[in-house]
């Protein structure tokens, strides 16, 4: 056999020189705007942390997270450019750079989904089971990230002994042809790898399964009417409640969206993995290995993709964020503590309240003269005085007052009974506008 052969054959499954060009574009868009927003994602959690508008649990996942995704954007774009799309079936970096990748590579992925699930875990908790998440207050944020790094190692440990580089020997030859090396699986470590790639599998559907359960439990907590404590609550603690729902609302959005993002984002990638896990390499025909080979930019595509979402979900899950990460970008971050601000609005409403006072009072008054006023009765000289009027002709006109007699008397003309006085009481104090005002 010719042993050019085998090097064509390869050199026809290397993606077309347009399409390595496309790729190096979308890769540096990629990790230009990853990192830039991770970085300010990091910034502006804990700016709004220490002005705070964030619970510290919350930021501490935040950062976690980015930080995550920025590790695999500087680790994975640059050597998947290079080995992947412009020089696919030849690998220079050496055995222990190859394993080193892999496991640094698989580490900080599975940190990023893990990370996702103990932010969900802490929501969970702290909206469903609020008197549990009190009691296990005290380093508990930073114990679970602790938890999901040393658990994304674990994960990430059987690729440092299970991948490496290995040449590709054709048929006849009993040594590889030197300018076709990978780094891949080691095939007398075929059963570890399998191993490996299958229980990363079925951690990650198990993230999203559990996620997802989190996520619907939050919602129902949050739709339930409120009790009769949050009903007959002051105007200030509900306006707290409603605060703190509103905020719980912002968080569990974003985990609906980030879910929805690894799942639609992470799926290609793990369909590519489980092809190398699934049938040894020895055994791979030429139609495989062709669908493998056009799977993998688009899978690797996605998968980057996913670490620059995160950022642009905050913004769309939380309107203080967006502000604030706008403000970042635009290099002049001002952000008012959030006590200092609650305390300037509760102020402005208290002097607002003051200058009502007054003229509150004021029409009061008017209503309580004019009520006095009406339901006072006249006296028996002012009677007698208004009876005896001096322009009429004498004899005429007079009255014969019997005061046996008090069927000559109108009534209702020189007093108010007691149903009178109270309907014109009523009126008074329900008019929708003062007497005074009327006149005017």
């Amino acid at each position: 056999m010719d042993p050019q052969q085998p090097e064509r054959d390869w050199q026809q499954l290397e993606p077309s020189y347009g399409l390595k060009v496309f790729l190096t574009v979308l890769y540096c868009l990629i990790l230009s705007l990853g990192v830039l927003g991770n970085s300010a994602t990091i910034h502006v959690a804990q700016v709004l942390q220490r002005n705070g508008y964030l619970q510290r649990s919350v930021a501490e996942h935040m950062v976690s997270l980015a930080c995550s995704d920025l590790l695999v954007l500087l680790i994975g774009l640059p050597v998947e450019l290079y080995s992947a799309i412009w020089f696919p079936f030849l690998s220079r970096s050496g055995d222990a750079a190859c394993r080193i990748y892999n496991f640094l590579f698989e580490l900080c992925s599975y940190a990023t989904i893990l990370n996702v699930a103990t932010l969900s875990l802490e929501r969970y908790l702290a909206i469903c089971h609020p008197f549990r998440y009190r009691a296990l207050r005290g380093g508990r944020t930073r114990r679970l990230l602790l938890a999901a790094w040393l658990c994304s190692a674990l994960v990430a440990l059987p690729l440092l002994v299970a991948t490496g580089t290995e040449g590709y020997v054709p048929a006849g030859r009993q040594t590889p042809v030197q300018n076709l090396t990978f780094c891949t699986s080691l095939s007398q470590h075929w059963v570890m790898y399998r191993t490996s790639i299958f229980t990363a599998f079925v951690l990650y559907l198990l993230v999203l399964a559990g996620v997802a359960f989190m996520c619907r439990a939050m919602i129902l907590v949050l739709r339930a009417p409120m009790g009769p404590a949050e009903a007959g609550a002051s105007g200030d603690h509900k306006h707290q409640s409603a605060r703190g729902k509103a905020s719980r609302k912002q968080t569990i959005l974003f985990l609906v969206l980030i879910v929805c993002a690894l799942f639609v984002c992470w799926m290609p990638n793990q369909i590519r993995r489980l092809m190398t896990a699934a049938v040894p390499k020895s055994s791979w025909t030429g139609s495989y290995l062709t669908s493998y080979i056009k799977l993998h930019p688009v899978a690797d595509s996605f998968f980057y993709l996913s670490s620059v979402l995160n950022p642009m979900l905050y913004n769309l899950s939380s309107r203080q964020f967006r502000s604030a990460f706008l403000q970042t970008l635009l290099c002049r971050l001002s952000l008012q503590h959030a006590n200092r601000r609650t305390l300037e609005n509760s102020g402005a409403s208290k002097s607002s309240n003051n200058t009502l006072r007054p003229l509150l009072q004021r029409s009061l008054n008017r209503i309580r003269m004019a009520t006095s006023s009406r339901s006072t009765p006249p006296s028996s000289a002012e009677r007698r005085d208004s009876l005896n009027t001096t322009d009429r002709p004498q004899g005429e006109g007079k009255l014969t007052l019997d005061p046996q007699n008090t069927t000559n008397w109108p009534q209702g003309e020189g007093e108010l009974t007691s149903d009178s006085q109270e309907k014109e009481r009523n009126q008074l104090t329900h008019c929708p506008t003062l007497p005074d005002e009327q006149s005017s």
